[in-house]
């Protein structure tokens, strides 16, 4: 860990505070710097300080303090996307900043409000494009474009995004719109807090008058007939439906599918149940162990997925699929069907296309084309890294190279620059040179990186 001398001017930063500042031995600290993914905390190696902010001068105060320093600064709400902090990081915790307003179909939440929060204070008919985990920040979704479990019928959840309060590295306070500051506000839709912290965002909802959704479970021994089907029955898929299809290892303790290889069939379909229901009906799906699909109301779309809420050490891999012939399926059960030593708890994949393909908003977020998402999570293990990273290489030939930036976050340059093209790299880091002159914001330094990598 970076320590610092006992009196230093960082100690001038409390005085100037709304929230606290923590130490490592204060009380606290721990329980704020500890990220979701615990795989990527370290006690001996972690942040020099916490600021838990309650608002955006905290922000600004802590952004400036920390050049003064040489010290970077780091955000953290939920830590879903961890990546880990570099020596001498000051840690923003932004979980205090919950201002949650929902009026007339827009919506304007503060840097620690979660999806859950925006769920439950949306009317009826309406709703706010969520991650397939609602339990994430807000912000850091919308940051990272946002492929949710009705994209395909409504796209890019950031192309909702009408405003973001943001905090750059040169610590002054702006707003970012399509009128103002519009070259920040294309860079912060995709850019995945490169250009600042996000203190608040605005985005407007959707209409959705009526959902059915749900998922469905088979048996490990139709894994292959399940997988086959779902790519068949993608093929001609009306955007109106979003799905994905996993394969999945629980543990033995996790009810009457633990310790067993299954595989689940995700659905949402936006508009008539009857039509819906006569969709999937024709992928010929065979009998499910569990599960159901159903109208639900919008709220409950997290059960669709069922992500876990609980803090877990996980590793990631993630790739875009340009095609999905029947060779790749083979390759994906060759690597993690019911026959393979897969240590992966979930390998998943996700149809785009729809929606999501279409150009949208001019922003940050690159990859509209990508026709499919492969991703595996696996418990942080030694053997799950090299399985994830020969999972994509079994899949090499028909993935476009890309991936899509809130899929396996990392702060290696080579998957940084992997989330963009190059155009779109060249610009963000472009962006970050200007709003970040000094090299203040932790999540820069990736952009900065993956740029002269590529030189």
């Amino acid at each position: 860990m970076t320590t610092l001398p006992s009196t230093t001017p960082l100690d001038a930063l409390a005085p100037d505070l709304r929230g606290r500042l923590l130490r490592p031995d204060d009380p606290g600290y721990a329980e704020l710097a500890v990220p979701w993914n615990v795989a990527f905390w370290d006690p001996a190696a972690g942040p020099v300080a916490v600021v838990e902010a309650l608002d955006a001068q905290d922000v600004a105060t802590t952004v400036r303090h920390a050049a003064a320093q040489g010290l970077q600064v780091a955000v953290q709400n939920t830590g879903h996307g961890a990546t880990g902090v570099a020596p001498g990081t000051v840690l923003v915790h932004t979980g205090r900043m919950t201002e949650l307003t929902v009026a007339h179909g827009r919506v304007r939440a503060g840097a620690g409000v979660r999806w859950t929060d925006v769920l439950a204070a949306t009317p009826d008919g309406l709703a706010g494009l969520t991650g397939s985990a609602p339990d994430v920040g807000v912000v850091g979704y919308l940051t990272g474009g946002g492929h949710g479990p009705v994209a395909r019928t409504f796209g890019v959840a950031s192309d909702r995004v009408t405003a973001f309060e943001v905090v750059t590295g040169d610590g002054a306070v702006r707003r970012a719109t399509a009128g103002e500051n519009p070259a920040l506000f294309w860079g912060l839709r995709g850019g995945r807090g490169a250009l600042g912290i996000v203190t608040a965002v605005e985005f407007s909802l959707v209409e959705l008058p009526a959902l059915l959704a749900g998922s469905l479970w088979f048996d490990g021994a139709e894994t292959a007939r399940v997988l086959h089907a779902w790519r068949e029955w993608t093929a001609t898929l009306p955007e109106q439906a979003t799905s994905s299809v996993a394969i999945v290892r629980l543990p033995p303790e996790a009810g009457p599918l633990g310790g067993r290889v299954s595989v689940a069939v995700r659905y949402a379909w936006v508009g008539d149940p009857d039509t819906g229901r006569r969709i999937l009906d024709e992928a010929g799906f065979p009998a499910s162990l569990l599960g159901g699909v159903g109208p639900m109301p919008y709220a409950q779309i997290g059960s669709v997925h069922a992500d876990p809420v609980d803090p877990m050490p996980v590793h990631e891999a993630s790739t875009l699929l340009g095609s999905l012939p029947a060779e790749t399926v083979d390759a994906v059960l060759a690597a993690a069907g019911p026959e393979a030593d897969c240590p992966q708890i979930v390998v998943e994949l996700r149809h785009l296309g729809g929606a999501l393909a279409r150009p949208g908003e001019p922003s940050a977020v690159s990859h509209r084309g990508a026709a499919f998402c492969l991703s595996s999570i696996g418990i942080a293990a030694p053997p799950t890294r090299p399985h994830g990273r020969a999972l994509l290489a079994a899949v090499a030939p028909w993935s476009t190279g890309g991936r899509l930036p809130n899929f396996a976050a990392s702060a290696e340059p080579a998957e940084v620059a992997r989330a963009y093209d190059p155009g779109t790299l060249s610009r963000l880091s472009t962006l970050v040179a200007t709003y970040d002159p000094h090299g203040v914001i932790a999540a820069a330094a990736p952009v900065r990186a993956a740029v002269m990598q590529d030189r």
